[in-house]
């Protein structure tokens, strides 16, 4: 009876062995996870955060990857040589945002570790480096001035108008700069920033001779959520229903908070 027992014990022990994944499996799975995750929270559609993990884990070793991701949820198996198994869950609801920057370097990061593979060590510090950067911010304000502006005047706008919008694009950016840090609800951001700089447009066109109407257009155009709305349609068409029908919901009341804080903006002010 007590060899028996001891048979079906080592025998379970094996079977475990066999289907728990190494330390270094485990650790660079964290790391590929780590990846996704950033991807989802800088706005990439989920078939490319799926694709790169496929992709890196393939660099790795792995013979097969499954991945399911969300714009909350990220899930991957990795299936090792000789029955290893690695499978994490990781949580991406971080406050969800646009960047080009992070996710140009991402990229890059991905494409090169599926050329060459390298350390897990080496890659947590690349991970680190690209988490830790910023995009130039001189650039970013140069950027939303001069949309702001030739947006205002495309619109219907003069001169005046346009340079109005570019000033308030000053106000927009550093409250993204500042503010939405601090504030991880990006309704509440969209909401507050809107309403801010509406009443600011406001009180201007007492003052000076505008079409508050065209400025404010040119400066809505800089908080639109063209890139969530784009993706969410993207996702849809290529199947991921659930990811898209998320996103579409979020961007429509992304865009309600910016025209509820502008409407009241303007109620307010006239």
């Amino acid at each position: 009876m007590g060899m028996a027992e001891n048979i079906r014990y080592d025998e379970q022990d094996s079977r475990l062995d066999a289907f728990t994944g190494k330390p270094e499996d485990v650790k660079n799975l964290s790391l590929f996870m780590e990846i996704g995750a950033m991807m989802i929270r800088n706005g990439s559609e989920v078939k490319r955060v799926e694709d790169t993990l496929r992709r890196m884990g393939a660099a790795y070793g792995a013979v097969r990857m499954d991945v399911f991701a969300i714009t909350s949820t990220l899930v991957c198996t990795m299936n090792m040589p000789g029955g290893y198994v690695c499978s994490m869950t990781r949580g991406t609801r971080d406050g969800t945002k646009t960047d080009f920057w992070k996710l140009e370097r991402i990229n890059a990061l991905s494409r090169e570790y599926c050329r060459k593979p390298f350390g897990a060590e080496e890659l947590k510090v690349r991970i680190d480096e690209i988490e830790g950067s910023t995009a130039d911010r001189l650039r970013v304000c140069i950027g939303s001035v001069l949309a702001a502006g030739t947006l205002a005047v495309f619109f219907g706008g003069n001169i005046a108008d346009g340079l109005a919008a570019a000033v308030f694009a000053v106000g927009i950016w550093l409250m993204q700069v500042y503010f939405a840090p601090i504030c991880k609800n990006n309704i509440l951001f969209n909401f507050l920033c809107s309403f801010a700089i509406g009443v600011l447009i406001g009180l201007t066109g007492r003052v000076i001779s505008i079409h508050e109407d065209k400025v404010m257009i040119g400066d809505i155009m800089l908080l639109i959520p063209g890139l969530a709305l784009t993706n969410a349609v993207k996702d849809m068409f290529v199947g991921d229903t659930i990811t898209g029908s998320l996103r579409l919901v979020e961007s429509l009341l992304w865009a309600a908070a910016i025209a509820c804080g502008f409407a009241l903006a303007v109620f307010i002010t006239k």
